[in-house]
Formats: C-alpha cells, sequence, structure tokens
C-alpha cells in the first residue's frame, strides 16, 4: 500500500520531469525522457547482475544513478519554483506532496545504496536486490508520467 501511494505521486511529479529539460548545454545532444528511462532500466538490469566480487563497480553504476536522480529533482524544484506563481493551491499542494514522496523513494534508494557499499558477502544478493527493487519503484513512476502526458 505505501508504494503505491508513494509510486502515484511519484508519478505526478514524474509528469512535470518528463516536460523538464534533461540538457541545458546547447552543445549536448538532446535528451528526452525515453532515452533517460531506457538509461535507467539499463542500469537496474545491470545493477542486478554483479556479482560480491564485482561490488565496486555495482557501487559506482549505483552511485551515477542516484546522482541522476538527484538532479531530476532539482531540476523538477527549479520547474516548479518558476511556475509557482501561476499554479493554483491545489496544484502547489499536489506538487509538493509528490516532490516529497518522490524524495522519499529516493532516499529509500539511498538506504538501500549504503546497503551496496558496506553489505557482506553473504547479504550482497539481499541487499542487491533491495537496491533494484526500490530504484524500479522509481523508475517506472517516471516512465507511467511520461505515458499518462
Amino acid at each position: 500500500m505505501r508504494i503505491h501511494t508513494l509510486s502515484a505521486r511519484a508519478l505526478a511529479l514524474g509528469a512535470l520531469l518528463a516536460v523538464s529539460p534533461l540538457s541545458f548545454s546547447a552543445e549536448a545532444p538532446a535528451t528526452t525522457a525515453k532515452d533517460v528511462s531506457r538509461k535507467a532500466g539499463e542500469t537496474g538490469r545491470a545493477i542486478k547482475d554483479y556479482t560480491v566480487e564485482q561490488r565496486d563497480e555495482a557501487v559506482k553504476k549505483a552511485k551515477a544513478a542516484l546522482d541522476d536522480l538527484d538532479a531530476r529533482i532539482r531540476r523538477m524544484e527549479r520547474k516548479l519554483d518558476s511556475e509557482w506563481e501561476r499554479m493554483d493551491q491545489g496544484a502547489r499542494k499536489k506538487a509538493r506532496a509528490t516532490l516529497d514522496a518522490l524524495r522519499r523513494e529516493r532516499n529509500e534508494a539511498a538506504e538501500w545504496y549504503g546497503g551496496l557499499k558496506h553489505s557482506s558477502a553473504e547479504s550482497w544478493e539481499q541487499v542487491k536486490a533491495g537496491f533494484v527493487k526500490s530504484y524500479e519503484v522509481l523508475r517506472q513512476s517516471f516512465a507511467k508520467a511520461r505515458k499518462e502526458l
């Protein structure tokens, strides 16, 4: 139930993120929401396949994925701030609640990331699965939002 509620909120936030610019550089090729979703899916699958012997590489990939999510959240916050005055009270409340939900989901993934860095060989599979699952919840929330537009 908790994941469903958080995913619904993240879905609304994802709608805002899906329409926000993903690149501010005039020289960089345009990155679409579909590209981001594909890359995120590849990241989740890659981490899922790492062995405990490949922990360092898995941790690097997970860190990059979380950094990307942080950048997307910051872009959403900037977009929200720039549109705040044009939003009605209901839209403001919903946007803030959605942002808060996405942060909670992101923090849950970050906790699993910490586990990836410090887990024992015996707990590696469980911790890795926890990270991948929490990361997938976020990825799916963004993908659903893109489809809703």
